[in-house]
């Protein structure tokens, strides 16, 4: 993972400001893929002020079936297949995810001319591990079933160069193709397997990518020690009560998960229409006098990983 970038970060409608529900997280695969979570009505549009390459989206998460987070996937699943991306896509989701998906390409009369694969997801716990990165999620607090997720990075164990020169091996090209955990032929006819010198893996960058939730034990487990955490912050303090009630966090609510999850920052998002933007400062400051590094997303922000 190096990068977060935001393509909507209003809570249930647009707004003259911002679109949304949807975030791209550029990832340092050697494909350079881009996996996108969430994608309320009008992601693609807002693609179109990024660098953001439809092509390189590898898979989409979808927390759950709330239009503010899902309208947007068939008009993007429709373009992408318009635009001749023959490359795979993985879409992940809550059930009724692959019901939504089928109906609306059906009378629609739409298709996809590249292999789809709809993953719904029923159960807490881990959905993959490509050895590169894991990936679990959680179900949250909210009317409808909405997950969060959690991808942690798995970097690779130190090379072992002195046994490689101990073997006669010289260093160059050949210890970074090693590295990759690459087979390699030498002159000599020896067969050496990169991942037979590599120490074991180590913990890399932790990210939690909350949906809509109320404070819930979950959301906690999914951000512990995140070095980013991002958390919806639908409503300020005040307003707890009418927030907690549709399945939505507070400013300080989502400040206080991510100081009891001891995250590194946590960047707020999620926030509802009825705030211009001196309401969204008041967020921010409410979020603030609880967990200080805090950021507050806004349409087209990038932050590096």
């Amino acid at each position: 993972m190096r990068e977060l970038c935001f393509l909507g970060t209003s809570a249930g409608v647009p707004t003259r400001a911002r679109n949304v529900s949807a975030l791209a997280v550029f990832m340092d695969t050697p494909s350079a893929a881009i996996w996108l979570f969430d994608c309320g009505e009008g992601t693609q549009h807002q693609m179109l002020a990024t660098s953001l390459n439809p092509a390189k989206i590898e898979k989409i998460f979808i927390s759950h079936l709330h239009g503010d987070h899902l309208f947007g996937l068939p008009g993007l699943l429709c373009s992408r297949s318009m635009s001749g991306i023959a490359a795979p896509l993985t879409v992940y989701g809550p059930p009724g995810l692959r019901e939504f998906i089928t109906l609306t390409l059906r009378l629609s009369g739409s298709w996809t001319d590249y292999p789809l694969d709809i993953i719904e997801v029923d159960s807490d716990g881990e959905l993959f591990d490509d050895g590169g990165y894991s990936v679990s999620a959680a179900a949250l607090a909210h009317p409808l079933t909405c997950y969060g997720w959690r991808i942690n990075q798995h970097v690779a164990g130190t090379l072992d160069a002195r046994r490689l020169v101990q073997e006669g091996i010289k260093p160059g090209p050949l210890f970074q193709r090693l590295k990759q955990k690459e087979c390699v032929r030498l002159d000599d006819g020896r067969l050496l397997n990169g991942a037979d010198y590599l120490g074991p893996p180590r913990p890399g960058k932790k990210l939690a990518i909350l949906g809509d939730t109320a404070p819930c034990t979950a959301a906690l487990g999914l951000a512990q020690s995140a070095d980013i955490l991002v958390h919806e912050t639908t409503l300020e303090a005040a307003m707890m009560v009418k927030a907690n009630a549709r399945g939505h966090s507070t400013s300080v609510q989502a400040a206080q998960l991510a100081s009891d999850a001891t995250v590194g920052q946590l960047i707020a998002t999620h926030i509802s229409s009825r705030y211009d933007a001196a309401g969204a400062a008041r967020l921010l400051a409410e979020c603030r006098s609880i967990f200080p590094n805090t950021l507050q997303a806004h349409d087209g922000m990038r932050i590096g990983l």
